[in-house]
């Protein structure tokens, strides 16, 4: 008969303490600390298990879904808005077409980039023709110089309508200091704050309308950590709600008029974290602004509304179908996390207009998310999860640091006037570039793993790999402030090898394997994958007998480059004698690792290794600059 187990009674607890020594012991002497905990870019550490007890002390699991402080959600369910973008610049009553024809298609979220100049009642009333406004949010982007007046044209249009405006729901995104980091705007505190007031004050009838926005999307899409955009997008936040509160316009409306549009990163659960930190975070800068108690109304408006963007960032040119996987990623962070709106940005933005097909992929990543796999049925599934609420509340103390560093040093708006903001993005920007290059920052496609035989230069369309700009173009006038600098990820990867291709000759690199089976499989593999990030063609192979039969062999192939790949005690006899066969020859030659020989090797004139450690970017530039001047 068999025995039932008593789980409990059964199987004696196992502490924290016990699992460590259990590990500690399976490494062999190699230090915890170092091998298993993560040091995050974030600027904190991670342990590489948690349990019950960690959640001990943690604020984060005190709430539900819906109440203050809102780190489980501001709201009860989890259907969040799918947003589409369209530019009506040019043509209203084309996007007008369009409109219609995606609102069939899915989405309940529709954003409208205008040109200022055409602003007008009738401009309006044929972008939104035929459009049922109460029934989906309907968001505009347009210079702050106009602003008030859309919102004007707004309440008008709405009330001819028969609406009622106070359950319309959408968005002006009217962010002055946007313009100071773009476009390097010098403005006066003064100015930014009239700017803002002034349509908190147009848009009075529109109550569900947020007319301030907090865009640190552009950060994200300039290279920015999770953290450091939490805590730039917080202090922003902040400076426009002092703001608009110095400007009478009462504590609860300053914060119901506020969105924050933000980037959504490649780090899964370090999302999943920044969006839930987020919440607790503005909840409780929100109630500081209490005069004199923290009324209802004010706690209701503590509730951070976000429309979150996938990135550009991590975004390529070669491999561009790898880009729906990185944006499927990212949207499933926003959804779990609980945002109020996504904008999926469409895989082939990187090299032209996003064409129907790219749109409609991207608006089928956020359906799939909602009807096959129920991402909206449950609200904040990471709760209880022990790892990711450890993730919120780390990630919750490192914004919270970095934020009270910006307001001790005179808030975001005096940051980003004295240019440090811009000088603290540009500079991490270089490290990410930086990392990127050595593959410490992996890009499946592009700096790791690319398709060899992907010729990508046709096939852009648009300047740079960047889509043309829409919307108020502002001033042609020099940037008074030093602007943000806004790069991909991938880009100057994606230039060496645009180079390559537009070459008169694609290097060939030939694998000459020889010795140790093990070691030249792996080295011609690693090899293969290194020359490859340049756009070079790749022969490996077998193996050679001899030195003399692998030369022979890659001068058959007409070869531009001879990589030799051995083992490293192999080297000191081997690589000689390849170099003196090779030498004052026309041939690059490599040799595939670091090893003990390498100062030996040096000495005898070869100087070119490739290895883990090796920064891959420069090294491929150097390769570039011998073999494309032929």
């Amino acid at each position: 008969m068999a025995t039932k187990l008593n789980l409990q009674a059964d199987f004696a607890p196992v502490s924290a303490q016990a699992w460590k020594d259990k590990i500690i012991a399976d490494l062999k002497g190699a230090d915890f600390d170092k091998k298993l905990v993560w040091r995050t870019p974030e600027g904190f550490s991670v342990q590489p298990f948690y349990r019950r007890e960690d959640l001990k002390g943690l604020k984060t699991t005190v709430s539900a879904p819906g109440q203050f402080p809102y780190v489980r959600g501001t709201r009860t369910t989890n259907d969040w808005a799918i947003r589409q973008n369209i530019c009506a610049c040019k043509n209203a009553r084309k996007a007008n077409a369009k409109a219609l024809e995606v609102l069939n298609k899915g989405i309940n979220s529709l954003g409208f980039c205008l040109d200022h100049e055409k602003l007008n009642y009738h401009f309006i009333k044929t972008l939104l023709n035929g459009i049922a406004a109460d029934c989906i949010a309907i968001n505009f982007s347009i210079c702050p110089c106009k602003a008030a007046e859309l919102a004007n044209i707004l309440v008008r249009y709405y009330g001819r309508m028969g609406y009622d405006t106070k359950h319309m729901v959408g968005s002006i995104n009217v962010d002055p200091i946007k313009g100071m980091l773009l476009k390097g705007k010098a403005l006066t505190r003064e100015q930014v704050s009239a700017k803002i007031a002034e349509v908190v004050k147009a848009a009075k009838s529109l109550p569900n309308y947020r007319v301030v926005a907090v865009n640190s999307v552009i950060l994200n899409n300039s290279g920015a950590y999770a953290a450091q955009e939490l805590a730039y997008a917080l202090a922003w936040g902040a400076e426009y709600m002092t703001m608009l509160t110095e400007a009478g316009v009462p504590n609860y409306r300053a914060a119901n008029a506020i969105r924050f549009n933000m980037g959504i990163g490649g780090n899964y659960f370090m999302e999943i974290a920044k969006f839930r930190a987020g919440r607790l975070l503005w909840a409780k800068i929100v109630e500081a602004y209490k005069q004199p108690i923290f009324t209802t109304a004010l706690r209701n408006a503590a509730k951070m509304n976000v429309s979150a963007e996938t990135s550009r960032f991590n975004m390529t040119i070669f491999d561009a179908y790898v880009n729906l996987l990185r944006s499927q990623t990212e949207t499933m962070s926003a959804a779990l996390a609980g945002v109020d709106e996504i904008t999926v940005t469409p895989f082939d933005v990187t090299y032209e207009d996003p064409t129907d097909f790219s749109e409609r992929i991207a608006r089928n990543q956020q359906l799939l998310l909602k009807e096959e796999a129920h991402f909206d049925k449950v609200v904040d599934p990471a709760a209880g999860s022990y790892y990711l609420e450890n993730l919120t509340a780390s990630l919750a103390a490192e914004a919270w640091k970095q934020f009270l560093a910006i307001q001790e040093q005179g808030g975001m708006f005096q940051l980003v006037s004295e240019g440090k903001v811009q000088e603290a993005m540009a500079a991490n920007l270089k490290a990410r570039l930086g990392d990127v290059a050595k593959r410490k920052e992996v890009l499946l496609g592009s700096n790791q793993f690319p398709n060899f035989t992907e010729k990508a230069g046709k096939k852009i369309k648009v300047e740079s790999g960047k889509s043309k700009a829409c919307g108020c173009a502002g001033s042609c006038e020099t940037p008074a402030l030093p602007t943000l600098p806004i790069a991909r990820a991938a880009e100057e990867f994606e230039a060496l090898r645009l180079e390559t291709e537009a070459a008169k000759k694609q290097p060939i690199a030939f694998m000459l394997t020889i010795g140790n089976l093990a070691m030249r499989i792996a080295r011609a593999q690693f090899s293969c994958n290194f020359l490859a990030c340049a756009g070079y063609k790749v022969i490996d192979n077998n193996g050679f007998a001899t030195i003399a039969e692998g030369i022979k062999a890659a001068r058959k192939a007409k070869a531009d480059i001879i990589v030799l790949c051995s083992s490293d005690d192999e080297y000191a006899d081997l690589a000689p004698k390849a170099w003196k066969k090779l030498q004052g020859k026309k041939e690059l030659f490599i040799v595939a690792g670091a090893p003990a020989c390498m100062e030996d090797l040096q000495k005898l004139g070869i100087q070119n290794f490739i290895h883990i450690r090796c920064n891959v970017l420069e090294t491929l530039k150097q390769f570039n600059q011998q073999l494309l001047k032929k």
